[in-house]
């Protein structure tokens, strides 16, 4: 592994962990208050896009990261879209 690569990997690999304890916290307590509709709306979306970059240039660090960002992302908004109170 390169210099380059490993960056990217430790990269990928803190800011994907980074969205473990919101998820936690949000699957067992269900409370979407502090969570900003319109941050995570655009968010998945911003994801989605690097996921997609990265699947166009076969980069395995940014592919792997984004799509299990993207998961925890979407199940975040999914859970806020539907804990929420109106």
């Amino acid at each position: 592994m390169n210099l380059t690569d490993f960056f990217g990997t430790v990269a990928a690999t803190l800011t994907t962990v980074s969205f473990l304890p919101q998820a936690l916290h949000t699957f067992r307590t269900k409370d979407v208050r502090g969570i900003s509709l319109g941050m995570y709306s655009v968010f998945t979306v911003g994801i989605a896009c690097w996921l997609t970059y990265g699947l166009l240039l076969g980069a395995w660090p940014i592919i792997i990261a984004n799509a299990i960002t993207l998961a925890l992302a979407a199940t975040i908004l999914v859970m806020k879209l539907r804990y929420q109170k109106t």
